[in-house]
C-alpha cells in the first residue's frame, strides 16, 4: 500500500503509522449497544466515527480484507430492570426478548438513516456464552481469578502492569461492573466475571452454578471468537476506557498469555447537547430516533445526512457540543453539495488517496469536509475530475445519501410537500435576519434549480418576513 494511514492509540498516547497484522485480514472490534432503551445522540457518535474508518480500512486495503465486528448486548441487568417496568405480566425470559428485539431492531433503522454501513459481524451476548465460560475457567486455571461468595472475580494483582489503557494506578481502581459486587472481594479493583442467578432472573448453568456473565467478559469473548486472540484496532467512546475496556484488556491477555489485546485503540470524544451534559434530569436527553422522526430539536425533523455531516466536522477525538445551530451549518453544507452528486457517475472510478488526504491523518474529518467545499466549488464549475473526486469523498465520509436527498427535492410535486423545502426556507429567513445574504441568496438559488419557486412577502399584523414556495410547471 503506498499511502500511509496514522492513528492514535490510547494505549500508547501516540499517533503512529498504521500496521496491520495481516493486510489481507485487518480486523476491527467497536463495543455496540446495550439494547435495554433507544440509542441517544452520544451512541450515535461511535457508531459514526467507526463506520467511517471501516469505509477508510475498505478503500485503502480492499473491502473483502477488512473484517469489522460490533457486538449487541442483550444481557445486562439495565435489560433485566426495563423488562419488569415495560411486562410486569409476563414471564421474565419473555419480557426480555421483547425489550431486546425492539430495541436492537430501532437501532438497526437509526443507524442504517445515519448512513452507517453494516459491520461485517454483529454478534449477540447471548450466542457467546460458551465462549465467557472457557475463558473463565482458563483464567481460574492460571490463578488470575477466584470464586467467592457464589462469583467468580478477576484478581486484579495476578496481573502486574493492569491499568495500561486508562493510566491509573491499582489502589485508584474501582471494580466498575454493572452487576453488583459485594465485600468478598480479596481487592478493591476487582470485578466480576460471573455472577449466580436467582430463579426468576436469566441465566445458563456453569461449572460455578446458573447464572450470567459480568459485563467485561462478554466483549473478550466475542472478540476473540470472531476477531482472533490478537486482533488490529478496538474502538469506543472515551467513557469505556475505565473499567470496560481496561478489564476486556486483563481478561483476554491473561486467559490467552498475550502481551496486548489490540494493537490499536480508538476512543470518540464526549457530546454535550446545547453546551451542557446530557442527561435525562437536564431535559436535554436526545435519542437518534427523536432526532429524524419528531420536532424535539430544533423544532424539526433532521435528516440523517444532516446529523452525520454534524458529528464529522468535529474531530472524533474532540468533544462536540451538538446544537440546533451546528445542524443547521451541516444543513446548509448538504443542500449546498446534493446538487453536484445528484447524477455524477464514478463507476469504473478508482481513485486514490494521496498521502495528505486528511483522512490518513488520524480521521481529520473537519479538514477533510473543508477540502470537499473546494471540491465543491471546482465541481459546480464543470470540473469533472472535481465531480468525481468529491462524490468518492462523500461515499468516504458516509454521505453518499445526498445524492437521494437531491433526488427526493427534485422530485416534489405539490401534494407531496417536503419537510426538507419548509426546513430550507426557515434556514433562508433566518440567514436574511443575521443579513448573511449569500448563503440565504444560496439557498433559493439551489431550490430553483431543482423546480422550486420562493416568493417573498410581508406578513399584514406583523410586518414581518414571510416566504412560501410552489413548484414551477
Amino acid at each position: 500500500m503506498g499511502v500511509k494511514l496514522k492513528l492514535y492509540n490510547t494505549l500508547t498516547r501516540e499517533k503512529a503509522e498504521f500496521r496491520p497484522i495481516d493486510p489481507n485480514n485487518v480486523r476491527m472490534y467497536v463495543c455496540g449497544p446495550t439494547v435495554y432503551d433507544y440509542a441517544h445522540i452520544g451512541n450515535a457518535r461511535p457508531v459514526i466515527v467507526f463506520d467511517v474508518l471501516y469505509r477508510l480500512l475498505q478503500h485503502l486495503y480492499g473491502a473483502d480484507h477488512v473484517t469489522y465486528a460490533r457486538n449487541i448486548t442483550d444481557v445486562d441487568d439495565k435489560i433485566n430492570a426495563r423488562a419488569l417496568r415495560d411486562h410486569p405480566g409476563l414471564p421474565l425470559n419473555e419480557a426480555i426478548r421483547l425489550v431486546t428485539e425492539k430495541t436492537e431492531t430501532q437501532f438497526h433503522e437509526d443507524v442504517k438513516a445515519l448512513g452507517c454501513l453494516e459491520p461485517n459481524v454483529e454478534p449477540r451476548a447471548t450466542d457467546n456464552i460458551p465462549q465467557m465460560i472457557d475463558i473463565i475457567e482458563r483464567l481460574v486455571a492460571k490463578g488470575h481469578a477466584y470464586v467467592a461468595g457464589g462469583e467468580v472475580l478477576f484478581d486484579t494483582k495476578s496481573m502486574s502492569d493492569y491499568g495500561q489503557l486508562s493510566k491509573r494506578p491499582l489502589d485508584e481502581q474501582q471494580a466498575g461492573a454493572r452487576i453488583a459486587v459485594d465485600a468478598h472481594k480479596k481487592n478493591p479493583g476487582d470485578f466480576v466475571l460471573w455472577k449466580l442467578s436467582s430463579h426468576n432472573e436469566p441465566g445458563w448453568e456453569s461449572p460455578w452454578g446458573r447464572g450470567r456473565p459480568g459485563w467485561h467478559i462478554e466483549c473478550s469473548a466475542m472478540s476473540g471468537r470472531y476477531l482472533g486472540e490478537v486482533f488490529d484496532i478496538h474502538g469506543g467512546g472515551l467513557d469505556l476506557i475505565f473499567p470496560h475496556h481496561e478489564n476486556e484488556i486483563a481478561q483476554s491477555r491473561c486467559a490467552h498469555g498475550t502481551e496486548v489485546m489490540a494493537n490499536v485503540w480508538m476512543h470518540n470524544g464526549f457530546v454535550q447537547v446545547e453546551g451542557r451534559k446530557m442527561s435525562k434530569s437536564e431535559g436535554n436527553f436526545v435519542t437518534i430516533h427523536d432526532l429524524l422522526h419528531t420536532d424535539k430539536f430544533g423544532g424539526r425533523q433532521w435528516p440523517g445526512e444532516v446529523l452525520r455531516l454534524a458529528m464529522l466536522m468535529t474531530h472524533y477525538r474532540e468533544p462536540i457540543d451538538f446544537s440546533v445551530k451546528r445542524l443547521e451549518e451541516a444543513s446548509a453544507i448538504v443542500n449546498r453539495w446534493a446538487d453536484v452528486a445528484f447524477g455524477t457517475d464514478t463507476s469504473g472510478y478508482s481513485g486514490q488517496l494521496p498521502d495528505g488526504n486528511p483522512l490518513l491523518d488520524d480521521l481529520n474529518t473537519p479538514l477533510f469536509v473543508t477540502q470537499l467545499q473546494a471540491l465543491y466549488k471546482d465541481a459546480k464549475r464543470g470540473n469533472a475530475e472535481a465531480k468525481r473526486s468529491f462524490k468518492l469523498g462523500l461515499q468516504l465520509l458516509g454521505l453518499e445519501q445526498i445524492e437521494f436527498y437531491a433526488q427526493s427535492v427534485a422530485n416534489l410535486i405539490p401534494d407531496e410537500l417536503s419537510v426538507a423545502v419548509d426546513a430550507l426556507v426557515e434556514m433562508r429567513l433566518e440567514m436574511l435576519k443575521a443579513k448573511n445574504f449569500a448563503e440565504a441568496d444560496k439557498i433559493r438559488d439551489d431550490l430553483s434549480s431543482k423546480g422550486i419557486q420562493l416568493r417573498d412577502g410581508k406578513d399584514p399584523a406583523s410586518g414581518e418576513r414571510v416566504t412560501t414556495w410552489e413548484v414551477r410547471r
